[in-house]
């Protein structure tokens, strides 16, 4: 009889060491996650939130290399493994994106199975925690374009930005134009102006879009005119007709940031969550630069002024 006592405190023991085990392999998971998908010799920037709904049920968020932020329903874990599948977003997408990665030594690693049907790798590393400074001392104003011509800035591909009477101007869809310059935390004014459907954005160290869309009159969303893309609703809509010249004053210290469009408030100190999608690179803990989005609709931009926190 005592022998079978003990073998049912072992047996019970072992149950318990189970699943401690396995909720401390959870909580290795949940977070926010910076991955690069290896797609065809890329690198493509993608981020990966993982939470609990209730007690068990793991959900989450993945942005890939385009998009806003696609919901993730049940994330399925066993021991250091899990899968997910992402639903389809775009038109081109003919089928789900299914996941499935391992966690070791602080990292997650996996492979994706695309739209297209081809599988690719990807690694992953833990979001870094982004310094707050509450009272940050400002350097001096710093023009980013000098109204003249694109010192200072590069196109990402063939490009078709140029200059006319002082503004920086893309006729057509093109080639994205990014700032020589890197910065960390930073106030951000810059203007612009959009025709009638325009479309562009502005990426903050080139990986937070701020939307710049016309979306006059329309209700407030993350994915329309002042939002981080995806992820940060505005809690008013204030864009102005086409046509019409408005203005961003950006700040952005650590993870949070304050968007004023228009003179009003419409971001107020909020945390971006991660990447939005046509982020330059997933390396959330280094400078960036900013970058003007020109593969949307034409769009013009002027008075381009960045104050960097002083160290």
């Amino acid at each position: 009889m005592k022998s079978f006592i003990r073998l049912m405190i072992l047996f019970i023991t072992l149950i318990l060491l189970n699943a401690s085990l396995s909720a401390q392999e959870e909580n290795q998971l949940l977070g926010r996650w910076d991955l690069k998908i290896e797609k065809d010799g890329t690198k493509l920037p993608s981020w990966l939130e993982v939470r609990k709904s209730g007690h068990q049920t793991l959900v989450g968020r993945f942005v890939y290399a385009f998009g806003s932020a696609r919901p993730v329903a049940h994330i399925q874990q066993i021991s250091n493994s899990f899968h997910f599948s992402i639903p389809v977003q775009w038109e081109a997408e003919k089928g789900k994106m299914e996941f499935k990665g391992s966690l070791k030594d602080g990292r997650i690693a996996g492979t994706m199975v695309y739209a297209d049907g081809k599988t690719y790798p990807w690694t992953g590393v833990r979001a870094p925690s982004l310094k707050y400074t509450a009272t940050p001392v400002w350097g001096p104003p710093t023009p980013l374009f000098n109204a003249k011509d694109l010192t200072g800035w590069t196109a990402t591909g063939k490009n078709q930005w140029t200059v006319e009477n002082g503004i920086l101007t893309s006729k057509t869809s093109g080639a994205n134009l990014v700032t020589d310059r890197k910065f960390s935390d930073f106030k951000l004014h810059i203007e612009f102006r959009y025709p009638k459907d325009g479309n562009s954005g502005v990426y903050l160290r080139g990986r937070h879009e701020v939307q710049v869309a016309d979306n006059m009159g329309d209700a407030p969303s993350d994915i329309k005119f002042g939002g981080i893309y995806g992820f940060l609703e505005p809690n008013e809509m204030v864009a102005k007709a086409p046509g019409e010249w408005q203005a961003f004053d950006i700040t952005l210290i650590g993870n949070r940031v304050t968007v004023i469009a228009n003179g009003k408030t419409i971001i107020s100190d909020q945390i971006i969550p991660g990447i939005t999608g046509g982020a330059l690179d997933s390396d959330e803990g280094e400078p960036g630069p900013i970058m003007l989005q020109g593969d949307h609709a034409p769009v013009e931009y002027r008075n381009i002024v960045i104050t960097p926190m002083m160290e």
